[in-house]
């Protein structure tokens, strides 16, 4: 798979901008702050639907316009594919697929399998577990597209208890002799498991299969005999994870639930579920977040991107790469490492200020950003 060509119109920093991209090594050279990352950013919004800089898109949006578009066209096994996202905050996004229009936006999920590595993903080793849980769950959709769903109704149901914990919590604090009308928690919480135990399931799955992948690519970045080890932790006791069935996670789920009503209904927020699992990472026998080096913590974060670009191959799909500004972090060692490690990719698009920055292994097409253009060397 790669992209072979990008359109994007009134996106970020660009009235209009046009790049016709090659298979194998792409090289976006430019100095900071002239739309590098909202290159690669756009080509990540069509695989995932997400930024990974903001948590809403009318950043997306250039100042003064409504919308923005974005157009990639995708090769795969020979065969192009056009999609089309219409960005419009305050209203529902719009797509096509093959120039045809889609029921729902994320429709469009798997038509371009990509995993980007960038300087933000530092904040996977040193942030806190929503980043990490933002992480498995982006790679999950990446690779079976109707985990998109699931976490829609996930977050729906979690949203709406929420809603009701927090009325009571409110009418609590306020004086009322009832403390809210919670006669339908009990429905909320049925959704919450059955929506839950879908989604731990598939990550304790995920986790398993990513493990190995994590182990071998921390020591060819690094070059290290630390074991890199990433475990699965969820908020709620399960009776033997690896091999704990889908309705036994419901059911400890619903029990967890029950546990923690009280302390619920007392700080008006729901205390259990997948959105308070944790994904744990550790060196040998120490935790990652505070006790990884500089140098470790970039290798782990390199490390977990690499091993879903492994595993995406495993699945028989070989996603496009992007890493975004990356090598003026390293040092020559690991730079050369991570090349030699990337460098066989069906596409690699790599963005750098400096030339020099970029190993050989991977000076393939050259781009000149700037102006608001971009221009092949």
């Amino acid at each position: 798979m790669y992209v072979r060509g990008l359109e994007l119109v009134d996106f970020r920093s660009y009235e209009r901008v046009v790049v016709e991209f090659e298979p194998g090594a792409c090289v976006l050279v430019g100095p900071n702050g002239v739309g590098k990352t909202n290159l690669v950013e756009a080509l990540a919004y069509v695989a995932s639907l997400e930024s990974h800089r903001v948590a809403t898109d009318a950043p997306l949006v250039r100042f003064g316009t409504s919308r923005a578009v974005v157009r990639c066209a995708i090769v795969h096994e020979e065969r192009e594919l056009l999609v089309e996202l219409s960005i419009e905050p305050g209203k529902a996004n719009k797509a096509r697929l093959g120039r045809s229009p889609v029921a729902r936006t994320r429709d469009i999920l798997g038509a371009l399998k990509l995993v980007l590595f960038a300087p933000e993903d530092l904040s996977l080793i040193r942030g806190d577990p929503g980043e990490r849980r933002r992480m498995l769950d982006e790679l999950l959709v990446t690779r079976q597209p109707r985990f998109a769903g699931v976490r829609s109704d996930y977050d729906r149901v979690l949203k709406q208890r929420n809603a009701l914990l927090r009325s009571a919590y409110l009418a609590r604090k306020t004086g009322g002799s009832r403390g809210g009308d919670l006669s339908t928690l009990d429905v909320w919480d049925s959704h919450l498991a059955q929506h839950g135990a879908q989604l731990v399931r598939a990550r304790l799955d995920l986790v398993a299969a990513l493990a190995p992948h994590v182990a071998k690519a921390y020591a060819a970045v690094s070059a290290s005999r630390s074991d890199a080890r990433i475990a699965y932790s969820p908020s709620f006791p399960l009776p033997v994870q690896g091999e704990t069935a889908q309705a036994e996670i419901e059911q400890a789920l619903l029990v967890a639930l029950g546990e923690a009503r009280k302390q619920e209904v007392e700080r008006g927020v729901t205390l259990v579920g997948p959105h308070r699992d944790e994904l744990t990472l550790t060196l040998g026998d120490l935790p990652a977040k505070g006790y990884a080096s500089h140098g470790e913590s970039w290798s782990y974060a390199l490390a977990l991107r690499l091993a879903a670009y492994d595993l995406l191959r495993d699945d028989a799909v070989e996603p496009v790469l992007v890493l975004d500004d990356v090598f003026a972090e390293l040092d020559v060692g690991r730079r050369e490492r991570l090349a030699e490690l990337v460098s066989g990719a069906s596409q690699v698009i790599v963005t750098c200020a400096v030339d020099d920055d970029v190993p050989r292994a991977l000076r393939g097409a050259h781009y000149e950003v700037g102006g608001g253009e971009v221009r092949r060397g």
